[in-house]
């Protein structure tokens, strides 16, 4: 059974490896927090660089942002204008043809074997 003495020389050698891990992890945490202090300081540069380029070129963007919708509004009323005579012509051979189809009918022709000649010659 070991002695007193060399019990406490053992607990006195464990005090001093854990005295030095702690000084260990003293420095560790003191680099840590300097890289942090230096990250911090680095993120608040490049934040203001970027505040200070879009305070610079805001005008400019939202200039460009006017042009653009002042483009699309024009090219959706010419889209309009296009769609809107595309709807008449439309409409109106729409109810040409429903006339023809309603004259055809009305006059008998509708059971006619020669329809066929018929549409053909009129369409072409």
């Amino acid at each position: 059974m070991p002695t007193t003495q060399e019990r406490l020389g053992i607990v006195e050698t464990k005090v001093q490896n854990l005295n030095e891990k702690v000084d260990d992890l003293k420095v560790g945490v003191k680099d840590m927090h300097d890289c942090l202090d230096r990250t911090r300081e680095q993120l608040d540069q490049k934040l203001d660089h970027m505040l200070d380029e879009y305070r610079a070129n805001r005008e400019r963007y939202y200039n460009r942002l006017d042009e653009m919708e002042s483009e699309a509004k024009a090219a959706h009323g010419t889209l309009e204008a296009k769609i809107s005579s595309l709807e008449k012509v439309k409409n109106k051979y729409t109810i040409y043809s429903i006339a023809a189809l309603a004259f055809l009918a009305g006059a008998g022709w509708m059971t006619n074997d020669n329809l066929h000649k018929l549409f053909k010659f009129l369409i072409g």
